[in-house]
This record gives C-alpha cells, structure tokens and sequence, in this order.
C-alpha cells in the first residue's frame, strides 16, 4: 500500500515512516519545509495542510493516508488558539478534502488522549467523557469530529488515535519528562516539579505509537472508530525520578514550584486496540526507555 504521511519530519512522523516502511508499505513522506532525509521514505513531498493545491498535488497516487501533521504544545495554545485551530482542526478539514478529490478512502489520525477529563481511580476507556482542558484539546476533538462526520457520510475508513505522552526513540522533544530528568542528573541543575510530583501520566515509547498505525491502516471497515493507545501503566514524576537514579546509579536534584491546575491523573485503557487492532505496546517498559535514552545521552560527544 502506498501510504502519504504527513507531518513525516517530526518525531512522531519519523517513527511512523520506518514503521510503514519496515512492513512492507510504500511510503511518501509530506514535509512542511525541506530538511534531512527520512529513513524508510520512498518518496518525500513538500506540502501545507493549509495549502489546497500543494495538499492534494501531495495526495496524488496515494492509497491512503496517515495524518500527524500539526501543533502539539498544550500551554502555547492558551495564548494562540486560533492558530491552533487553523492549523489542527482546518488542516485536517483541508487533509480530507484532498482525500475525498484523489479517491483515497484510508485515513490513520494522530490526536490526544488530552481530551478526556482526568481520571485518578481508573484507565480511561474510549467511552470516557471529552473535558478538553486547552485548545490544543479542543482543536484535536473538532478535527475528530470532522473526521466522524466525513466518514460517516462518505463511507471513508478512518480509524482516529489518541495517543498518550509519547517518550524515548531518536528526537524526543528535550523538555519531555525524561530527557529534562536525565539532563538534571547530567548538568545537577535541579529538575523543576510543578507540585508535589504525584500527578500520574502513561509514558509510550514513540516506536509502540508508530506500529499503532500501521495496524490502523490495516483496518478495512467504513466509518470511523476511535482507539487509546498507550502502555496502560500509570507513572508519577516521581516516579521517573525513582526510575532515572534507578537506571544511572546517580541522584536527580529537584526544586519544587508551586503547583498548576493539570489533570491529577491520565492513564488509558488500551484493551480495545489490542483486541481489534492487535496491538501491543513492546518497548514501554519504563526502565528500558529510560536506559535507552541515557545511552543515547552518553554517546553524545
């Protein structure tokens, strides 16, 4: 299957692209601006989701679709949240008119499981309510709602993930928990705690999200059907502060700021993608990303 993803030169989309690749897809990578090469890419195109002509130029021969392209930075939507709606809920629209002009009836759709409401006493299952805290949020669940509608009038596949934090793998986003824990150990510059440190969040490794779409875009039924996906195991900052000095064998300095208002807990339920998509996290064991990450930083010269 030929498959476009967009957003290919970002972290996740990197991931995405060896992941299609790896499993036998052709792959057209969708760049927003030129850069390094993207490894498992058969072909790499240069296109805005903002951009009718250039997006549906992209969307040429194309059998289907896996659209990450987009903001993802939850604190800068609170002050630019038309750009976020611009650029996440109009991009997307834009994604699915150049689908619906090319013929392309496939669509995998990156969005957040920081849409749903916090849940401290259990795993959130899909059924659990939408509480869009920001607008990143909320640009995210306009965009599956437009998603939703599409396919339910068009008969277009669309399989929509909400992804957890994604953590680890190659060009992890430096203020992630974990590069900023292992950088504290490596500089003894105190890693900043917002609180008391025990709000719980559900780390996945990039590599487990990226094989999450590939088996999204196996799925062949029409509609759109919604999957959490992440390690289903929840973890507190500190936690991973237990986790690094665990896995280095050195203290992490910490300096306590006075809490924010955030969610006290999100941890998913990922039992319905494994039973209908087959898919299993493999590498989000919180010590190995951890160990991982730390070689990678040792390595470095």
């Amino acid at each position: 299957m030929r498959v476009l993803v967009t957003g290919a030169g970002g972290y996740l989309g990197r991931a995405v692209v060896a992941a299609l690749g790896s499993a036998g897809h052709d792959v057209v990578a969708m760049v927003h601006t030129p850069g390094a090469p993207i490894p498992g890419a058969a072909e790499v195109r240069v296109a805005d989701v903002l951009e009718a002509g250039a997006l549906r130029r992209a969307m040429e021969g194309v059998d289907a679709v896996a659209h990450l392209a987009g903001l993802a930075r939850a604190r800068e939507s609170l002050t630019e949240p038309l750009r976020y709606f611009r650029v996440n809920t109009s991009g997307t629209i834009g994604v699915l008119e150049a689908m619906a002009a090319a013929g392309v009836t496939r669509l995998a759709f990156a969005s957040t499981a920081a849409i749903y409401a916090s849940s401290p006493d259990r795993a959130l299952t899909e059924d659990a309510p939408d509480a869009p805290p920001h607008p990143y949020a909320a640009s995210k669940l306009a965009a599956e709602l437009a998603v939703e509608a599409e396919a339910g009038a068009t008969g277009l596949s669309a399989t929509v993930i909400r992804l957890l934090n994604l953590t680890g793998g190659t060009g992890a986003n430096p203020s992630g928990l974990v590069p900023r824990t292992l950088d504290a150990v490596v500089t003894g510059t105190p890693l900043t705690i917002n609180g008391d440190g025990t709000a719980i969040r559900d780390y996945l490794h990039v590599a487990d999200a990226a094989t999450a779409f590939v088996a999204a875009l196996d799925r062949t039924t029409s509609g759109a059907t919604r999957y959490n996906i992440g390690s289903g195991t929840g973890t507190s900052i500190l936690d991973v502060v237990a986790a690094v000095e665990r896995v280095t064998g050195r203290r992490v300095p910490i300096r306590h700021n006075p809490p924010v208002p955030e969610s006290a807990a999100l941890v998913c339920d990922p039992a319905k993608a494994r039973r209908e998509l087959s898919w299993t996290p493999a590498h989000s064991d919180l010590d190995r990303i951890i160990a991982e990450a730390w070689q990678a930083m040792s390595r470095q010269p």
